[in-house]
């Protein structure tokens, strides 16, 4: 089975370029000025695709913790109320969709339930992404699986007995694998990233890496393990209010993080040992025995 999938106009898996993602999630903090600029920015970075997160509060938020108080920018609300606070409608999405047309940069979202996948298909993403958090619930694996759209499956949290479950739901065609530590920040102890290579030999599917981790030298080391989509929270800074932006990388870092993704690919190389010209004049003063 070929290890790529075609996402949007580009091909993703083995022998192609890192596919590289700026998740904006909700770090635009609900303000749509906030979000134009971090797509910017992920556009500037040079990114392939930006993503959101879709969730229907009511469905999504636990009983137990709808009523529960929070402290949020918005005052001392509750849980329920903040998680309105930062979803967009179906106005702030066109104008997402319109915005991210203009700039020429691909957008699609997390979704956390069955609602979001009918409210997204109104769009026609490029793919569905499938949070770590959602990899068990079955009926939101069939939903997104009737779309016959691209699935990038986060397995975060996860054993490989529910991954192996969430794959046979999903089936292998159009689905890539990210590994993911579903912690924010993640400690580099705990980022396992040989377990982009585990997954690699178990199933037949480009393998990605969704990081949250702080810097950017494990999510370039998983491009170099082989992470065929390399996702990172973006935000326009890391001490903004909000649970993921310690773990976001910002503008400036973005840009870093794709050129040394882009310098990490070319150094990989094929394998096949060669002497390089650039080689030859140094072969013709070092070598003392030629043979």
């Amino acid at each position: 089975m070929t290890r790529e999938v075609m996402i949007g106009n580009k091909w993703v898996g083995e022998g192609h370029p890192t596919y590289v993602i700026a998740e904006i999630g909700i770090n635009h903090n609900g303000d749509m000025a906030n979000t134009r600029k971090l797509i910017d920015a992920a556009k500037h970075a040079g990114v392939d695709a930006v993503k959101f997160q879709k969730r229907t509060p009511e469905i999504c938020v636990p009983d137990d913790q709808k009523n529960a108080m929070r402290e949020t920018p918005w005052g001392y609300i509750t849980y329920l109320e903040y998680r309105y606070k930062v979803e967009f409608g179906e106005a702030q999405y066109r104008e997402i969709d319109q915005y991210c047309k203009d700039i020429g940069i691909d957008w699609f979202a997390s979704v956390w339930d069955e609602a979001a996948v009918d409210f997204l298909e109104a769009f026609e993403p490029v793919c569905y992404k499938i949070p770590s958090a959602s990899l068990t619930d079955s009926g939101l694996l069939n939903k997104i699986r009737s779309t016959n759209r691209p699935v990038i499956l986060s397995t975060g949290m996860s054993t490989m007995e529910q991954i192996r479950k969430a794959v046979k739901i999903i089936g292998l065609d159009n689905l890539v694998l990210t590994h993911a530590t579903s912690t924010y920040p993640c400690e580099p102890e705990e980022l396992n990233l040989r377990m982009i290579e585990t997954l690699r030999k178990e199933f037949p599917v480009p393998i990605g890496y969704s990081g949250h981790e702080v810097g950017l030298i494990p999510s370039v080391l998983a491009a170099g393990l082989g992470a065929c989509i390399v996702e990172r929270h973006i935000t326009l800074d890391r001490a903004m209010w909000g649970g993921d932006q310690a773990a976001s990388v910002e503008p400036s870092g973005f840009e870093r993080l794709v050129k040394y993704i882009r310098v990490a690919e070319q150094a990989l190389g094929d394998g096949v040992k060669r002497v390089y010209d650039s080689e030859l004049s140094s072969l013709k003063k070092l070598r003392r025995v030629q043979n």
